[in-house]
């Protein structure tokens, strides 16, 4: 799967998040299913998956944590998924969407936005803008193998050393990333600027 362009990937990321992250990448990887969550402003289930070019692989793990599971774009393709609709709020609010297409789409209200627009009729004035994490879904509990998991995403060489092994060994050891591998890498040799 040729990857043509520098600022896009053939691999998706889910990052877990919150203070139990560790544990919910184990829970997600031991069941072989993502759980959906629900959006606020859909109020539908969907998994979210972020495209992972390397220069943001750092930046997302410091927004969500640096626990996440990576699969191919066909993969997530096959199974229902498909790249977000970011739509302007003032769109976005006056359209009858369906379900299925609602699951897809996220307001997009950027603090770029001229003064005129920034009442609180939208959004409550509220600046929304996920267009940076390049955002897939799944509109449905996502599940997998572990012949289909692409990477796993952990912190540290502490993390991977307590990892469990019938895990590692399913999986495959080579599959495994460690941030602090990735910025220790960034610092020495740096070649984007984090």
């Amino acid at each position: 799967m040729p990857n043509t362009r520098s600022d896009q990937s053939q691999y998706l990321a889910h990052f877990a998040k919150g203070h139990k992250a560790y544990d919910n990448i184990l829970s997600i990887l031991n069941e072989r299913q993502i759980r959906a969550g629900t959006l606020s402003w859909t109020k539908l289930p969907v998994v979210c998956f972020t495209e992972c070019p390397w220069p943001s692989l750092i930046q997302h793990a410091e927004h969500y944590s640096p626990y996440g599971i990576g699969f191919t774009k066909p993969h997530i393709f096959a199974a229902g998924g498909g790249p977000s609709y970011y739509v302007r709020a003032d769109h976005f609010l006056k359209q009858e969407w369906t379900n299925h297409v609602m699951a897809f789409t996220t307001p997009f209200w950027p603090e770029y936005r001229p003064n005129t627009l920034r009442s609180k009729e939208y959004l409550g004035g509220k600046t929304v803008d996920y267009s940076h994490e390049r955002e897939w879904r799944v509109p449905h509990n996502f599940q997998f193998d572990y012949s289909d998991v692409a990477f796993v995403v952990l912190k540290n060489y502490e993390d991977m050393a307590r990892f469990p092994k019938p895990l590692k060994d399913s999986i495959g050891r080579e599959k495994f990333i460690l941030v602090e591998v990735y910025r220790n890498i960034e610092r020495l040799w740096p070649t984007h600027i984090l």
